[in-house]
């Protein structure tokens, strides 16, 4: 079986990558973005930015299960004037260009590593996401992903090969950025943190349950034409995520237990209304559907994937 990861250097595609590479009876292929990076690997292949005209036929000759997990991701400080047109450029038109090139190659399974946020930004508490629910995002990545979704839907239909698409929640694991890695330098500093009284529940995917799900949709023959949501199946609090965040990194966790009602009304005073909201509230996915179906469940939990981003991260 040969398969293609898109993103082969990237947070998710490199692990992805990392599972296949020298596995009996698979032969793995990686595209990226730069030419520098394809030189580190001599089966990386640099296809330059998705949203050009790349020509994926060096890539795809041959090849049965595409995992695309190259993506133009989730902009907190965003720069660009119109962000929905950057997001549709990439991850819509440069999808759809990938996914185009490989049904005419006769891909026969097109693996689409979407987001959580096709389905909105927050729950309440007891009534998660499940992947039937309809989509509501309300960001222009949530819309982009979508979008990809929905044209990916069409082209399935009409060209026979075989769609899964995955919806994982926020992801951690060795080499995370972003707010999870602030959030364990500002714990290893010791900075008190004013979240010792957030009552949400918030699903997260550790990197290695994520890639473990993507690697059995790769041959379970019950993966095709479904939506999969996942996540370690352990709810948590943010409170409790940092207390366990402190435990994995070796420090003391310095909370300040801030109601979350007067910490959201000083975050809007100084323009980090978004950010608040992202730690005071709630979202939780549903995966009893992809436990069922593929007679999956995480292989490690919340406790070690927190321990494994804090080993790499220290």
């Amino acid at each position: 079986m040969k398969i293609l990861i898109t993103g082969a250097n990237g947070f998710v595609g490199n692990t992805v990558w990392r599972r296949f590479e020298g596995q009996p009876g698979i032969s793995a292929v990686g595209s990226v973005r730069t030419l520098e990076v394809s030189r580190k690997n001599e089966k990386w292949i640099s296809v330059g930015d998705l949203a050009d005209s790349a020509d994926w036929s060096i890539l795809l000759a041959g090849v049965d299960v595409v995992v695309h997990t190259a993506a133009r991701v989730h902009v907190l400080n965003e720069v660009t004037s119109d962000p929905l047109a950057e997001f549709r450029r990439v991850n819509v038109d440069g999808t759809m260009r990938l996914a185009r090139q490989a049904a005419a190659f006769g891909v026969k399974r097109f693996i689409f590593v979407s987001s959580i946020k096709v389905h909105g930004e927050s729950t309440v508490e007891g009534r998660p996401f499940h992947s039937d629910d309809v989509p509501s995002p309300s960001d222009p990545y949530g819309v982009s992903k979508l979008e990809a979704e929905n044209a990916l839907r069409e082209l399935a239909l009409s060209s026979g090969m075989e769609l899964v698409i995955v919806r994982p929640p926020l992801v951690y694991g060795p080499g995370v950025k972003a707010n999870f890695a602030a959030m364990m330098r500002w714990l290893s500093r010791g900075v008190p943190l004013p979240l010792g009284a957030i009552k949400n529940r918030r699903s997260l995917v550790a990197l290695d349950n994520l890639v473990d799900l993507l690697v059995v949709c790769v041959q379970h023959p019950a993966a095709s034409g479904q939506i999969f949501l996942v996540s370690d199946g352990e709810d948590v609090s943010t409170t409790q995520l940092l207390r366990y965040m402190g435990v994995a990194l070796g420090c003391k966790t310095r909370l300040i237990p801030l109601p979350a009602a007067l910490l959201e009304w000083g975050a809007a005073l100084v323009g980090k209304r978004e950010v608040a909201r992202r730690l005071c509230g709630s979202l939780q996915v549903d995966i009893e559907k992809t436990c069922t179906t593929l007679q999956w469940r995480p292989p490690i939990s919340l406790a070690v994937g927190l321990k494994k981003a804090a080993r790499d991260f220290s």
